[in-house]
């Protein structure tokens, strides 16, 4: 394949998102021992942190079993190369109490998110980050709920606020290539600023998606180690890597290293593979976070109700990240209409 003139920055969420498929229970010794890996192989960001951010460690979304500030001094000190970044989700993150510590113990890069239709709430966050002369990134979750057209008008708000690109996330492996290349072609000819692309596996189209991304202008994409993440899991790094190197951009990475850095992650961070189970398929055909498929397995089971059927009642009623406490009071509607059947 001849050599393409372009590079595509890779950020490597397999310590977030990966969290989120164990619980969030990553400990300072799986954090030290992959960032050496990642950094080894030359990641151009490692993402640290609780599946859904910066100060998201709760009961609600789940405890962390170590702190954002262990995390992050740990990853620091492993990282010499890659730069280390963060997720920072505003509401779960104060500026105060969780930001401003953060940069100080040496993050590089902030990527600030939200809902898709709801950017407006990172303007202090991203420009306060800029502020510190930090690389900054606003983030579009659950992308696929609104049209290209309000997306780009939610990517032109965070532009404003001074995010020097904007990633639009497939929260829950919804999107076909041809949604993706769509997105990213408007907003590549509509902003001044880069674009990325983070995908999920629901419908085994994380790899195809990232492709279509890239071949549409965005030059970031986000792979986590075999996939490592919530629900079905996210586009392989090790894949992605090898398959844009076949198509001839240039990533700076090192594929023998970054296959054993999916190996390492293989023995020491998973309990198991990401796979896309039935319930995967459903979660990203109904359109649904993937990060809810441990509390809908377990709470479907508690009320005897079939997961798929939750999975399709919570992309009717259009939750997003957040609402956990929805998935139970729509598992128990379920139960009721069920028990009102059978009489």
């Amino acid at each position: 394949m001849m050599e393409r003139n372009c590079t595509i920055s890779i950020s490597d969420p397999t310590l977030r998102d990966g969290n989120h498929a164990v619980g969030h229970q990553l400990d300072v010794e799986q954090i030290a021992a992959y960032c050496r890996a990642a950094d080894a192989a030359g990641v151009s960001i490692v993402e640290v942190g609780h599946g859904n951010g910066l100060g998201a460690s709760s009961l609600l979304v789940g405890e962390a079993k170590t702190p954002d500030s262990i995390a992050l001094e740990v990853a620091r000190k492993n990282l010499t190369k890659s730069k280390l970044g963060i997720h920072v989700i505003p509401g779960f993150a104060t500026i105060e109490r969780d930001l401003k510590p953060a940069l100080g113990m040496g993050v590089d890069v902030v990527r600030v998110a939200a809902h898709c239709s709801e950017a407006d709430i990172c303007e202090r966050h991203i420009s306060f980050s800029r502020g510190q002369g930090v690389e900054v990134w606003g983030c579009l979750m659950m992308s696929h709920m609104i049209s290209p057209v309000f997306l780009l008008e939610q990517a032109r708000k965070m532009e404003s606020y001074g995010a020097e690109g904007v990633v639009f996330m497939d929260s829950s492996g919804h999107f076909l290539p041809e949604d993706v290349r769509k997105r990213v072609e408007l907003l590549v000819s509509e902003l001044s600023i880069a674009v990325g692309f983070h995908a999920h596996n629901n419908l085994g189209l994380a790899i195809a998606n990232s492709i279509a991304a890239a071949e549409a202008g965005a030059t970031l994409l986000d792979g986590c180690a075999r996939g490592f993440g919530a629900g079905a899991g996210n586009t392989q790094l090790e894949v992605l890597v090898a398959v844009l190197e076949r198509l001839g951009y240039r990533t700076g990475i090192d594929l023998y290293k970054i296959l054993d850095a999916g190996d390492l992650a293989e023995q020491i961070l998973m309990q198991k593979i990401p796979s896309i189970t039935s319930v995967s398929v459903v979660s990203g055909t109904a359109g649904v976070f993937s990060g809810f498929m441990r509390p809908v397995s377990r709470i479907a089971k508690e009320f005897d109700v079939d997961p798929r059927d939750l999975f399709f009642e919570l992309g009717r009623c259009k939750i997003v990240a957040g609402q956990e406490d929805m998935i139970l009071e729509v598992a128990k509607e379920l139960a009721l209409q069920a028990a009102k059947g059978g009489k």
